[in-house]
């Protein structure tokens, strides 16, 4: 009996300790789950990093802390909007591939960068490049569009500063056509600026709606926002890295009040266990705040969560 009352005792604690071992495992991966965490504050606004809005025919807004800041990919946006005002589609061209396109590639590789793979000789499209650029972020193509277009790196970055004080984006300063010197700062409010005239080219408004795309010697590459194609998302550009935090320039569209409201945003200097998720679902989350303002009579803002009773996501 007394055995049999031990193993039952030790059948039971056993039991406990794996029912509570589930549950902590679970909890953790709530915790680290970015997707669920709240990323406004009670104002409304990113409670860390920053954050801008516009409503198409309204007013932009900008939230406090507006300060210039690493924006690590999102600085491709600028390049993309460089490369097709100096070379439209219609017209277009091709990039060849070099060995030493090939060795800095690696060279990147080996760093941890965003990348796509290359070979010498292989002959990219200029549609194939931007889309490289823009879905998986490629820092070697960067690299290559603005040897490309300007005849050399430090070239090309003249022209986006030159751009940047032409649109008004005052406290803006870029290095590098990828993002991926912190030395690239912006502002969101900055990056709206931006975001509004980029997305004026249907060629660009284009390329960051896309899913995928397939290149020679890549395949099929995938674009990094996961968001697109579900809650009104058609793009359009997200970015991360340790000095950068999570970064998401987007575009939402949805019904409101019986009518089509667009919505393009951008936030900075988001936290979290995935940098690009934490971009995405705080870029979400100011978009739903956004349009939960536009309704017409009183509405909680304070989450940013959404009100499906109110807000019909559409695929256009």
């Amino acid at each position: 009996m007394i055995r049999q009352s031990r193993s039952r005792f030790v059948t039971v604690l056993l039991a406990g300790v794996c029912v509570a071992a589930v549950t902590a495992v679970a909890a953790v991966r709530f915790v680290q789950d970015d997707r669920r965490r709240h990323y406004l504050g009670v104002a409304g606004w990113p409670s860390r990093g920053q954050g801008a809005y516009v409503i198409a025919g309204s007013a932009a807004h900008a939230g406090p802390g507006q300060r210039a800041v690493p924006i690590a990919s999102v600085a491709k946006v600028m390049t993309a909007r460089l490369v097709l005002r100096a070379a439209p589609l219609r017209t277009g061209f091709h990039l060849v591939v070099t060995a030493q396109d090939v060795v800095d590639t690696q060279a990147r590789v080996a760093d941890g960068e965003s990348t796509v793979p290359v070979a010498a000789g292989e002959v990219l499209s200029e549609r194939q490049a931007l889309a490289a650029l823009l879905l998986p972020s490629a820092n070697n193509i960067a690299i290559m569009l603005a040897r490309r277009v300007a005849g050399s790196v430090a070239a090309f970055v003249v022209r986006m500063n030159r751009e940047a004080r032409r649109l008004g984006m005052t406290r803006t300063r870029y290095t590098d056509p990828s993002g991926l010197a912190s030395s690239t700062r912006s502002t969101a409010a900055d990056q709206l600026i931006l975001a509004v005239a980029a997305l004026r080219q249907p060629t660009l408004a284009h390329l960051v709606a896309l899913r995928s795309y397939s290149i020679p010697v890549a395949g099929t590459i995938r674009n990094t926002d996961s968001l697109l194609g579900s809650d009104g998302v058609v793009g359009v550009k997200t970015g991360s890295d340790d000095a950068a935090g999570g970064c998401f320039m987007f575009r939402v569209r949805r019904i409101v009040d019986g009518r089509r409201t667009t919505v393009t945003g951008v936030v900075l200097g988001q936290e979290g266990h995935n940098l690009i998720t934490a971009g995405l679902y705080a870029g979400l989350q100011l978009a739903n705040r956004a349009l939960e303002a536009a309704l017409p009579g009183p509405g909680s803002v304070d989450s940013g969560q959404f009100r499906a009773q109110w807000l019909v996501a559409t695929d256009h």
